[in-house]
C-alpha cells in the first residue's frame, strides 16, 4: 500500500508475476455492464504495484472494456519495479507502456528524469487537485490514508494527531525508512505548519516505537501490545468489520495519503492503449472496481466500501511532491536520529 517495502508480508514468489491475456472471470466484479471499445488494439504492457488479486482484477476488467488489447503485466513492489525499470532504461529497452505504482513521490521522480509523457486530456473530472500532477503527467487513482488506529481497551479515543502526545509508551508507527506510506506522511507533515517536526519530536518524547511497516503496527494495536498506532486506513477498518477490537480515526488536522498514481511512459509503444488504461482506472467504472476491491476510490461520486467515508469527506494534507523529492533523504536521516 505503499511502496514495495510496505508490502513485505506478501510472499516473494507471488509478488512477481507476469500475467498475459488474463481471463475475464475477475472482470465480473465490474458493478454494471459496460460498452466494449474495439477501436483500441495491440499489446499493452503494464507495471503495477497493486496487490496481486487487485492487479489480476484490474487487468481483466480493462480487457472487458477493450477486448482487442492484449494485456501483459508485471506485478511487484514499487521499489523493485523501479529497479527493474532503471535497468531497462540503462539498456535502452524500457518495456512498460503504463505504470500504476504506489506513491506520487516515485512518479515525481520519473517525471523529473524525463521518463513520463503528459496526458493532459485524461478523464480526470472530479479528481481532487492533490491527486493529480499539475502538468498532467500522473493521476492518483485511490486514497490509502494514514491516520490513527486505537485498541478499544484505550481509555481515550483520539480525534486529533496531538492527542497522541500524552500516550507515553503506547504508540506504534511505521518507519519511513521501510514504508512508502510513512514516507508520504513524513513529507506531508514536514510541509504542514501546524504539525511539522514539532509533532515528530512530540512522538519521540512520548517514546513512540517507529519500526517496520503498517502490518507490524496493525498487529501490535489489534493484539493490545500497543493501545495506539499510526497506520493506513484499510487494515484497521477491514479488521474492525471482522470483529477485531480496533478502530480507525481520520484526524481533524488532516491525513496524508498514498494515491497509487497512473502514468504513461514517454517510451510507450502503444500510446492509445496506455491512455485508454489511464482513462479506465479514472472512470466511474474503474473507480467502482477499486471500491469493490475494498479501497477508497479517488472520486467522491463513487460509493466507498463499507466503513469508509467519501473522498470529499476527508481532509487531505497538501504535499508538494517536487519539494519532497529535494528533502526526503535529509528528512529520513533526521527522522532516524529522532527515533534511534
Amino acid at each position: 500500500m505503499s511502496s514495495a517495502s510496505s508490502r513485505a508480508t506478501v510472499d516473494h514468489n507471488r509478488r512477481r508475476l507476469l500475467g498475459v491475456g488474463i481471463g475475464l472471470g475477475a472482470a465480473a466484479l465490474l458493478p454494471s455492464p459496460v460498452r466494449a471499445d474495439t477501436s483500441v488494439k495491440g499489446q499493452l504492457v503494464l507495471y503495477t504495484s497493486q496487490l496481486l488479486q487487485d492487479a489480476q482484477q484490474t487487468a481483466a476488467a480493462f480487457k472487458r472494456v477493450y477486448p482487442n488489447v492484449e494485456v501483459k503485466w508485471i506485478r511487484d513492489g514499487t521499489t523493485q519495479l523501479l529497479t527493474k525499470l532503471r535497468a531497462e532504461f540503462a539498456a535502452g529497452s524500457p518495456q512498460p507502456d503504463v505504470l500504476l505504482i504506489a506513491d506520487a513521490l516515485a512518479m515525481a521522480g520519473l517525471k523529473h528524469e524525463g521518463r513520463l509523457a503528459p496526458y493532459r486530456d485524461a478523464a480526470a473530472d472530479g479528481l481532487p487537485r492533490q491527486l493529480r500532477d499539475h502538468d498532467g503527467y500522473w493521476y492518483g487513482t485511490k486514497l490509502i490514508t494514514t491516520g490513527i488506529a486505537y485498541n478499544t481497551a484505550a481509555q481515550k479515543e483520539p480525534r486529533r494527531w496531538w492527542d497522541l502526545a500524552d500516550a507515553s509508551g503506547q504508540i506504534a508507527m511505521p518507519s519511513p525508512l521501510y514504508s512508502g506510506a510513512a514516507t508520504v506522511m513524513l513529507e506531508s507533515f514536514v510541509q504542514d505548519g501546524a504539525l511539522g517536526w514539532k509533532y515528530y519530536e512530540a512522538l519521540a518524547h512520548a517514546r513512540a516505537i517507529a519500526q517496520g511497516g503498517n502490518g507490524g503496527v496493525f498487529r501490535k494495536v489489534a493484539g493490545g501490545a500497543k493501545l495506539y498506532g499510526i497506520m493506513v486506513d484499510f487494515l484497521a477498518i477491514r479488521s474492525q468489520q471482522k470483529g477485531s477490537p480496533i478502530r480507525f480515526v481520520f484526524p481533524e488536522e488532516g491525513v496524508s495519503a498514498v494515491t497509487e498514481p497512473v502514468a504513461v511512459l514517454k517510451t510507450a509503444r502503444n500510446v492509445p492503449a496506455a491512455r485508454a488504461f489511464v482513462d479506465f482506472v479514472l472512470s466511474r467504472t474503474g473507480q467502482q472496481l477499486i471500491a469493490h476491491q475494498g479501497m477508497l476510490p479517488a472520486r467522491s461520486d463513487v460509493i466507498p466500501p463499507p466503513g469508509f467515508p467519501r473522498a470529499d469527506q476527508i481532509k487531505l494534507l497538501d504535499l508538494d511532491v517536487e519539494r519532497a523529492l529535494r528533502t526526503v533523504q535529509a528528512d529520513k536521516q533526521r527522522f532516524s536520529s529522532l527515533f534511534a
